[in-house]
């Protein structure tokens, strides 16, 4: 080896290393629940330096488990595998579309507030709305801690749910997530199912009261949702079906062409257009 090359690469890596978190290289993920419970305690050891409350380590992962329906979740994903209109009839599409109509004339004033400030029309709100927990109707059934534990580490995409468990403790340390809060299999949060980061980055207090509640208060969580698309590129008065402007913002809410289309056709019906 020559030794300017040796000395260089040995500088590289150690600049590499240093620029790593130390949450990146302690916890060792893994591909099944047994070592679950030996990584929580090492993730604790980490997070507790990393400004998490003891108190609120020791109260969030209270009731955390391996969550196996998450990982069946995580490797089943199937309906993104159907064609528009498979996907419309297996998520109830007209229904939403009826019940969106509906929902919008009862919520007038708060649909209102938030295109005037945000500039998304109620549309793909109540699409988006419909489509993650029925207006509310099913936030889902996994405990979400455990969930985004889990998913946090589990090999596949560790790095992306470890800062989304970050995310959820942040989110239990200021009284904005119960540690027994239960939802979708991924950890998704509330009436239109925010991972936890983007609760963090986009949540906001629609109703006034001082908290960004996603699950109790469809102000705070449809406000949260107009915002995330105005973080997306949303512009205000602008079309949002495909070749329109505004769909790159909805693209950005789900990775699914089924979906985002889905969102803008409802979106549109329950328009008007």
């Amino acid at each position: 080896m020559n030794k300017a090359n040796g000395l260089f690469a040995i500088v590289t890596a150690l600049l590499v290393t240093a620029s790593v978190p130390a949450t990146a290289m302690a916890a060792q993920c893994g591909n099944n629940a047994q070592g679950f419970d030996a990584w929580v305690q090492d993730f604790k050891q980490e997070a507790a330096g990393n400004g998490i409350k003891s108190s609120v380590l020791d109260s969030a992962f209270s009731n955390v488990g391996y969550a196996k329906a998450t990982i069946r979740a995580d490797r089943g994903q199937k309906s993104f595998k159907l064609s528009l209109n498979q996907f419309m009839q297996k998520r109830g599409g007209a229904a939403i579309i009826s019940r969106g109509k509906k929902m919008k004339a009862q919520n007038a004033a708060l649909f209102s507030r938030i295109e005037q400030r945000y500039g998304v029309p109620a549309g793909p709100l109540l699409a988006i709305w419909g489509m993650e927990t029925g207006f509310g109707g099913f936030l889902g059934k996994e405990h979400t801690l455990s969930a985004v534990a889990t998913l946090a580490y589990d090999c596949r995409r560790s790095a992306f749910f470890t800062d989304q468990l970050y995310a959820a403790l942040k989110l239990v340390q200021r009284g904005d997530l119960s540690p027994t809060a239960r939802g979708a299999a991924h950890g998704e949060i509330g009436q239109t199912q925010f991972l936890p980061a983007n609760v963090l980055k986009y949540g906001v207090d629609g109703d006034g009261n001082g908290h960004i509640d996603m699950v109790r208060s469809k102000a705070d969580a449809l406000a949260s949702t107009a915002n995330f698309l105005r973080g997306h590129g949303w512009s205000a008065g602008g079309g949002y079906q495909p070749g329109e402007g505004n769909f790159g913002a909805i693209q950005g809410w789900n990775a699914a062409s089924v979906y985002q289309q889905a969102i803008a056709l409802i979106g549109a019906q329950i328009d008007g257009g």
